[in-house]
């Protein structure tokens, strides 16, 4: 398992005040590269979803650079969402496990209440299958056209509705041995199931929006006439290091539901 360097390289520490190096120009401040270190910790797993990181005082011995150099790189993570501060407890790796987290990536609201006033969603799994990636979604995975990709297609229920249809493509190589069946079982969010069973940690994602009308498959599935107006919600979600990991696209009813979104 790969750990962190005891030390900057001197290329880093020469930037830290009060250390006596030469000087030698830093392409970017000194806690954008602590954070950058820590960030490939966290990649490595050296520290997983939920575990407790070090001290900032022991990261700073860790690295040799100041105690506000790390503090400021911790609170970059945090506001980032990858860092959980908990008072008089210490830092922790986010995780999707948690319940405040659980709808991080999830938009569509009901019209009367909020994310989880619904109750938990019910899920089908429509198809789980692999097959060799087309090229564009190869280009968005960061693959090459033709390796093996994971295809998942489900519908969320609320209440009883069928209100999501999602299809989900995964690289094949994290994901080997997910199936239909653990996708089924498993009681959490999927991206929790990516975390505690696959080792891959959905930390950002970015999305592309726009109104189309139900085809018959669509409608079939989302219990709703064909040619009906859905939301389709085009999502790339990366982990650490902005590696793409998943590709999702979602067909929203928003008849009894809407897409909520805070800016700023």
């Amino acid at each position: 398992m790969a750990t962190l360097p005891t030390a900057l390289p001197d290329t880093l520490a020469a930037s830290e005040p009060g250390l006596n190096a030469p000087a030698t120009p830093a392409f970017s401040p000194l806690y954008q590269q602590i954070k950058g270190l820590i960030l490939q910790s966290l990649q490595a797993g050296e520290w997983k979803p939920g575990d407790l990181i070090p001290s900032e005082m022991d990261l700073a011995a860790r690295f040799r650079v100041s105690q506000g150099t790390v503090r400021k790189a911790i609170d970059e993570l945090a506001a980032e969402n990858l860092v959980v501060r908990r008072q008089g407890r210490g830092t922790f790796v986010a995780t999707h496990a948690e319940q405040h987290a659980q709808y991080r990536f999830l938009r569509l609201l009901p019209d009367h209440g909020d994310a989880g006033s619904e109750g938990p969603a019910e899920r089908t799994i429509v198809d789980c299958k692999r097959l060799r990636a087309p090229a564009d979604t190869a280009r968005h995975l960061g693959l090459r056209a033709g390796d093996a990709v994971l295809q998942v297609r489900r519908v969320l229920a609320f209440q009883g509705v069928p209100t999501i249809l999602e299809d989900l493509w995964l690289p094949g190589g994290p994901f080997k041995g997910l199936t239909a069946e653990r996708l089924s079982v498993y009681q959490g969010t999927m991206y929790a199931l990516f975390e505690t069973e696959f080792g891959v940690r959905m930390v950002r994602a970015e999305e592309k929006i726009r109104a189309v009308a139900a085809d018959a498959v669509a409608a079939d599935l989302l219990a709703v006439p064909e040619g009906s107006p859905l939301l389709s919600v085009e999502r790339i979600a990366y982990t650490y290091q902005d590696s793409p990991m998943e590709m999702r696209r979602g067909l929203y009813r928003t008849d009894t539901h809407h897409y909520h979104n805070t800016l700023g």
